[in-house]
């Protein structure tokens, strides 16, 4: 049974930097898979935060453009996201998330927060 396990959220200043990344169990993060980040607020929907293709290609939401990076390791089945001058509106539970053959597969989050 595949898992995602997430790691790396918490609590950090506006400003500040977190680092969350997601390892897979099996080899679910093959050349047909698009995995990726999503995040919830409280009371909102869930949205995509950014996803990246087996061929390197990356696709963000407009407000974490420039401030928010991911990056892939197909090799070590890990995905990460490099959040950069976090905002208070970043605060939301982040999914890991693979879609390979349309079949969609998810962590069970972690939350981040940014809070003087």
């Amino acid at each position: 049974q595949v898992q995602l396990v997430e790691s790396g959220g918490g609590l950090v200043q506006p400003g500040g930097s977190l680092r969350p990344s997601c390892a897979a169990s099996g080899s679910i993060f093959s050349m047909y898979a698009i995995v990726g980040w999503y995040r919830q607020a409280p009371g909102k929907q869930r949205e995509l935060v950014a996803d990246i293709t087996s061929g390197g290609t990356t696709n963000y939401v407009d407000s974490v453009k420039g401030r928010f990076t991911i990056s892939r390791d197909s090799a070590k089945n890990t995905v990460t996201l490099q959040m950069n001058s976090l905002k208070p509106e970043d605060t939301a539970v982040y999914y890991c998330h693979v879609n390979r053959f349309n079949i969609h597969y998810w962590g069970q989050g972690t939350q981040v927060t940014v809070s003087s």
